[in-house]
């Protein structure tokens, strides 16, 4: 019996297993595949092309592939291919452990990049030609186009690109995403670029449906499995009080007049502190706001959920399992309220500033005068990428980072002296919140902002050692102006992870 959810009778003949897809993909090859922070990704072909890889390094004959996707995918993708060994050049953002390993022993080649230019790069030519799309799709149309699931990151770019396309039909997807999409692609290279026409968080101005020249479609498979994200944890003590400095902290603005009272578009990170600062939001005064973003999470849905959120744009539904369920079942209810985009669209720095997003990010640490590291442990130890976070950092109305002031169960202070690796550079960077407090840096000299991020972020075990290393530093320093130790700077970092104290 033909699959109702390929309407398409000459893509219907296409079909065939994910072996004998995964047998399309030569080694040696550039792979765009779809998937966005766990979201849409293929689920059936690369397990299958893993297998197929494993076979051949079995066999003494080495066969890799160079992977692209939106950002992060799923275990059956990233986890897969890179336990088999088979990925040799990775872009544009990873959090798979497996791949993880693999890069920071050198043995997989990764290019980290902000999500906004991966698309713009792709057709400039610089990544090199593009072999197969493989994407995830919810449904194929009788007039073969091609319907998004859960994420639409760089799909269409991939389609666009490629020489051949490979098609999954995932009956997990609910039918009823159709609609949901706003696919608007603006790959024209300079000087023809247009001006984007989003003017409001909710404009639509693009397709709901992919479209791929349907000679190019060598292999449609049928598949049936979820995205696979995990629970989010319970916020702790230490979210909750980050959440409560942030919300205080907006609630002054709008007092102020510099927000209004709906707030600006807000543009939220992946995580348990992002997700406790957006479930936090539902008992705030804040009503009818929206969203401009590049992830819909758990807190997200439960602020619509709340009639306070009325609209978020995004380019992925990240959601844990019992919200993907909430959001499967009720469809209907979510269509009108979620607009998925194109990552080009929704990272795109000048929608970002013309909607004067308000950009709430995680880090792994920040210095005393608001410089951001975001990626690497210790300097050289890569932990993900900078995904969006730099889109948004140097294009929002307001910038902000956020994080616990210690790491490791208290043994290191993620306030240091010096970042061992800049993401995010001090201009960039508006507001620094931790558990401690909130250190407002607009306006404010390097030397100011040194002395309000040691007082109101640093954790008190830490505090007397930042503060004996700015007063030394201010005497000592060839410059005056942004006062630095260099050598003991960067040793910090060092004695922390060895002994978690700080020896003055």
């Amino acid at each position: 019996m033909a699959n109702p959810r390929i309407g398409d009778p000459a893509l219907r003949s296409k079909v065939m297993s994910a072996e004998d897809a995964a047998a399309l993909i030569a080694p040696g090859s550039t792979v765009g595949m779809s998937g966005f922070t766990g979201a849409g990704y293929p689920k059936a072909v690369p397990p299958a092309l893993a297998d197929r890889i494993e076979a051949a390094h079995a066999a003494g004959d080495p066969f890799t592939i160079k992977v692209w996707t939106g950002a992060s995918t799923g275990p059956e993708l990233d986890g897969a291919l890179a336990r088999a060994k088979g990925i040799e050049f990775r872009l544009p953002y990873n959090s798979d452990p497996v791949a993880r390993e693999l890069i920071n022993s050198g043995e997989m080649e990764y290019f980290d990049i902000h999500l906004s230019e991966v698309a713009p790069m792709a057709c400039e030519g610089f990544f090199g030609p593009l072999d197969t799309a493989l994407i995830e799709v919810t449904a194929i149309r009788e007039d073969g186009a091609l319907v998004p699931s859960s994420s639409v990151g760089n799909n269409q770019t991939w389609l666009d690109l490629a020489d051949q396309v490979i098609v999954e039909v995932n009956a997990w997807q609910n039918r009823g995403l159709e609609g949901m999409h706003d696919i608007y692609c603006c790959n024209v290279l300079p000087p023809h670029r247009q001006p984007i026409p989003i003017v409001k968080a909710d404009d639509r101005i693009g397709s709901t449906t992919f479209h791929c020249d349907p000679a190019k479609i060598v292999a449609v498979v049928e598949t049936d499995a979820p995205d696979r994200n995990a629970e989010f944890k319970k916020p702790d003590d230490k979210a909750h009080a980050i959440a409560g400095h942030l919300l205080d902290f907006l609630g002054n603005e709008v007092k102020q007049g510099r927000l209004p009272a709906s707030l600006l578009p807000i543009q939220s990170g992946v995580g348990n502190i992002a997700n406790a600062v957006l479930t936090g939001l539902i008992d705030s005064s804040f009503e009818n706001m929206t969203a401009f973003t590049e992830v819909l999470q758990d807190g997200m849905l439960d602020l619509i959920d709340s009639g306070k959120l009325r609209v978020a744009s995004s380019t992925a539904v990240s959601l844990s399992p019992s919200y993907a369920h909430r959001i499967n079942d009720d469809i209907e209810r979510y269509r009108d309220r979620i607009i998925l985009r194109p990552e080009q669209i929704s990272n795109h720095p000048e929608l970002i500033r013309r909607l004067g997003c308000i950009a709430m990010n995680g880090m792994i640490e920040a210095d005393i005068y608001g410089n951001v590291n975001s990626t690497h442990i210790m300097g050289s130890r890569m932990q993900n990428g900078i995904g969006g976070s730099g889109d948004f950092a140097r294009n929002a109305w307001i910038s902000i980072f956020m994080s616990p002031s210690t790491a490791k169960g208290g043994a290191i202070s993620t306030i240091v002296p010096q970042v061992s690796h800049v993401d995010h550079i001090d201009q960039d960077v508006q507001v620094i919140v931790t558990e401690q407090g909130l250190a407002d840096l607009r306006g404010h000299s390097p030397r100011q902002r040194a002395r309000l991020i040691i007082e109101r972020c640093a954790h008190p075990d830490f505090r007397p050692a930042l503060e004996d290393y700015f007063e030394r530093a201010l005497h000592s320093s060839y410059g005056k102006h942004s006062p630095s130790l260099l050598s003991e700077a960067l040793s910090w970092h060092q004695r922390f992870v060895e002994t978690g104290t700080m020896k003055t």
